[in-house]
């Protein structure tokens, strides 16, 4: 509202007042999107709920977590108010479910500006064409639109990192013109502008104004989009040099450009549908249109990329379907790609230019998203005060009802604008909404169904060490998302095949509400059963934002860490005496740096090409003939073959070096990665809900996503699949 009278009297300035405000197409939209980073804040503040209260769902916490170093934030100490209300949440299951579906309907809304973003971006700054006075049609000028966007969703492959080092050239060309233009407009054509910087006349409009000045929020909202992101980049920026930035660069520039806009359109009153290029004086049009539209490139891959970085939040913490995940930096850990999320953005976008080609309809669906998640997240940062930093709660709901207060006059006027295109925003959100619930719901189901059908303790130890079956040489990794006790599709291979590897680890690949998990930390190794049955459990934890990478190293890993254990357990009495009533040992955590300096296994690296020497040291023909098959369609890598061996220490426990020389040659027997491929289905008895959700929409987002071996980079050629049915 940077507006103050003029000389045409205070009817003008009234009727310029609300014009402006209510018009939706003075600026671009990359005018402020280069800073609209969103980043999955929303999931971010959840994660740090559920380390701090047992709000999570999904129920796979352990104690071992709560260990982590970067898992402890804030006081330890609690109110007694805190405490009351943490617990009154944590016992009614539905209050959790709706703190759940308020984060899924934030992340909605993200997701659902990643789509609308790069549309009203490209569409308002190549609208300068039609300013220009050119030949071109509207549909000729939308086409060319299409194209940019279609060039710029094919280039997100390569990664920002391979033009990211022009992104900052670019904002500072664009504050700079915007700033300078501005500048000029303020005093060209009305000086007097600069007194619309006191409060006097936002309290003026409103009063006459009345209910219309409310609805023109709506349109005011554009002005402030962006706001919400400002701290979106603290993983690669300092807050310091956030506000220092926002406070002496872009805010400033802003103002300024939007003060010499008002200018401009006291004196130019029918320039109102394209005030920005109108305004722009005549020899400065085509280097301020190009810096235009690299602006709103910039403002369209930011987020995208912040689409790409939330969904892979939400499927870290079981609340989407699986994807690919490519990291497209070997030096920024944030810079990822998710084809598929790329292109179904990309059609979503296309689909939405083409069908209001209007930038007021898309922005009204690009306000009423923004203003939600500034809205929820205003929520979500009043429960971290509480329960968290241990805030009064009185304390926290001033502030909550403060902010509210602002942001709810926005955001109802923003919801006024649902049926000239605020809709789409709600429609995108609830679909993403849905798939997340859809998918945690059923994640949940399944997890349930083999928590309460684990494998009795008993029964192994009734098996004994051969566990009823033949044991053949090699390690069997057994997948499984249980971090306790042995799942049942256990019992079902053994019931099923008559023979099982000679050394059995549980593998459990698990997402902690965490940002990072360290390196030193991320293994967290255990025995089940006595010593003889040569079965252990590892515990692989990474964090929301850590890439779960090919790493070619994770078997050698894995049984330095085993061996790590192994020899710990023989000098550390509280782990050489497990829990009698259920043979499950206690479980360390193996740093790698302990790994490194130990010398409980000698390590010996040499090249080999593939798998030629696994064929010539097989001893089954027919598993020759099978792997030489393989490597005729897949071509030999060279890659580095680990081998260990025993130290000569003479004061090492006889029956610790017997079972480190039986994991020496089970690993030089090979690896096999076993793995269920389940099938999940409603009870009979249950609900007609139930079956739709689970029978219908968890079975077909399974069938669709990326299956379990992809997304934990197993080799093919060393997978076994059992099949399982789980009726929950």
């Amino acid at each position: 509202m940077l507006l103050s009278a003029d000389d045409n009297g205070e009817g003008m300035l009234k009727w310029l007042c609300y014009t402006i405000l209510t018009n939706q197409n003075l600026l671009p939209s990359s005018f402020d999107q280069p800073f609209s980073i969103t980043s999955g804040g929303t999931f971010a503040l959840y994660s740090l709920l559920c380390r701090h209260a047992k709000f999570s769902l999904l129920p796979n916490q352990q104690a071992a977590d709560e260990e982590l170093s970067a898992y402890k934030y804030g006081p330890s100490v609690q109110s007694s108010t805190s405490l009351a209300l943490k617990r009154f949440l944590e016992k009614h299951k539905k209050s959790r479910t709706l703190l759940l579906l308020v984060v899924l309907l934030g992340a909605g809304m993200v997701i659902g500006d990643g789509v609308i973003t790069p549309a009203i971006s490209v569409i308002s700054s190549i609208s300068g064409l039609e300013a220009a006075g050119t030949s071109l049609t509207k549909g000729e000028v939308l086409l060319i639109a299409c194209i940019i966007l279609v060039g710029l969703f094919a280039l997100q492959h390569v990664g920002t990192q391979k033009v990211g080092f022009l992104f900052a050239p670019i904002v500072i060309l664009w504050l700079i013109s915007i700033f300078s233009i501005g500048l000029y407009n303020t005093i060209h054509w009305n000086p007097k502008i600069l007194l619309a910087l006191s409060p006097y006349y936002i309290i003026k409009f409103f009063s006459q104004t009345g209910k219309d000045g409310w609805i023109s929020l709506g349109g005011v909202l554009l002005s402030i989009t962006g706001a919400e992101a400002m701290f979106a980049d603290l993983g690669h920026f300092s807050a310091f040099s956030i506000r220092i930035a926002f406070a002496f660069i872009v805010y400033p520039c802003l103002v300024v450009q939007y003060m010499g806009q008002a200018a401009f359109l006291s004196k130019n009153i029918p320039s109102i549908p394209n005030s920005f290029y109108d305004s722009i004086p005549g020899g400065l049009f085509w280097p301020v249109f190009i810096i235009s539209t690299l602006a709103a490139i910039v403002a369209s891959q930011a987020i995208i990329s912040a689409t790409f970085s939330i969904v892979k939040q939400c499927h870290a913490l079981g609340c989407f379907p699986r994807v690919k995940v490519v990291h497209t930096s070997k030096h920024i850990r944030g810079q990822i790609y998710i084809p598929e999320i790329n292109w179904i953005l990309m059609i979503l976008t296309l689909a939405i230019a083409v069908g209001f080609h209007d930038t007021t309809t898309i922005g009204n669906a690009y306000g009423l998203a923004c203003m939600s998640v500034m809205f929820i997240t205003t929520f979500l940062m009043a429960l971290v005060m509480v329960f968290v930093w241990q805030r009064s709660i009185v304390l926290a709901a001033v502030f909550l009802l403060f902010f509210w207060s602002i942001e709810g006059a926005y955001l109802s006027a923003a919801y006024t604008k649902v049926p000239q295109g605020g809709w789409v925003s709600l429609v995108l959100s609830f679909i993403f909404m849905f798939i997340m619930f859809v998918w945690h719901y059923g994640t949940r189901k399944k997890y349930n169904f083999d928590l309460y059908n684990k494998v009795p303790m008993k029964w192994i130890l009734g098996l004994g060490p051969s566990l009823g079956i033949v044991r053949v040489p090699g390690i069997g990794l057994v997948y499984s998302e249980l971090a306790t006790g042995v799942p049942a599709i256990f019992s079902h291979f053994v019931t099923n095949l008559p023979a099982f590897h000679n050394v059995l680890v549980f593998v459990c690949v698990k997402s902690v509400p965490v940002p990072y998990v360290s390196p030193e930390e991320r293994f967290l190794i255990g025995r089940i059963g006595p010593r003889p049955y040569r079965m252990y459990r590892c515990i692989v934890r990474y964090g929301y934002k850590d890439l779960q990478k090919d790493d070619e190293n994770f078997e050698n890993l894995l049984i330095q860490s085993i061996a790590e254990f192994i020899q710990m357990e023989a000098v550390e009495p509280q782990f050489s005496s497990p829990d009698a009533a259920s043979y499950d040992g206690r479980m360390a955590v193996i740093s790698s740096r302990t790994i490194q300096s130990s010398s409980t296994l000698i390590v010996s690296e040499a090249e080999d090409f593939g798998s030629i020497n696994s064929i010539q040291s097989s001893k089954s023909l027919t598993l020759q003939s099978l792997r030489s098959a393989y490597s005729d369609e897949n071509p030999p890598i060279r890659r580095r073959q680990v081998r260990f061996q025993l130290p000569h220490n003479p004061g090492m426990d006889p029956a610790v070096r017997e079972e480190l020389s039986d994991l020496i040659q089970a690993k030089e027997a090979g690896v096999a990665y076993i793995l269920g491929h389940s099938y999940v289905k409603a009870r009979r008895s249950s609900s007609f809900l139930k079956k739709f959700v689970i029978d219908i929409g968890y079975s077909f987002l399974r069938k669709n996503c990326r299956g379990p071996s992809v997304a934990l980079h197993i080799p093919h050629i060393s997978l076994i699949e059992v099949g399982m049915i789980y009726h929950v």
